[in-house]
């Protein structure tokens, strides 16, 4: 926990920290006033035909054939979310 005295002399460093991952309490008067931390990481954007180097595919209809029976067990039994290492 910071005072926004001190977190007004030493903002650059705060940012960094904030920046590097950590999250910084700012207090007022000593009780809880905000909070400085990271931003979430931006969203790769969508780049429209990035694979069409790649050249055609080899069975374009293989896509539209419907799922075998070890196929939709393993589609059933995925995580909607991968699941994240580290911190």
């Amino acid at each position: 926990m910071v005072n926004v005295h001190e977190a007004k002399t030493h903002l650059s460093r705060l940012i960094d920290e904030a920046h590097a991952g950590s999250t910084i309490l700012l207090a007022k008067a000593g009780k809880p006033w905000a909070r400085l931390m990271p931003l979430e990481p931006a969203q790769p954007r969508r780049v429209p035909g990035r694979l069409r180097d790649l050249g055609p595919l080899s069975k374009p209809d293989a896509l539209l054939e419907p799922m075998t029976d070890s196929e939709r067990a393993l589609w059933d039994g995925a995580a909607v979310e991968p699941e994240r290492s580290g911190p």
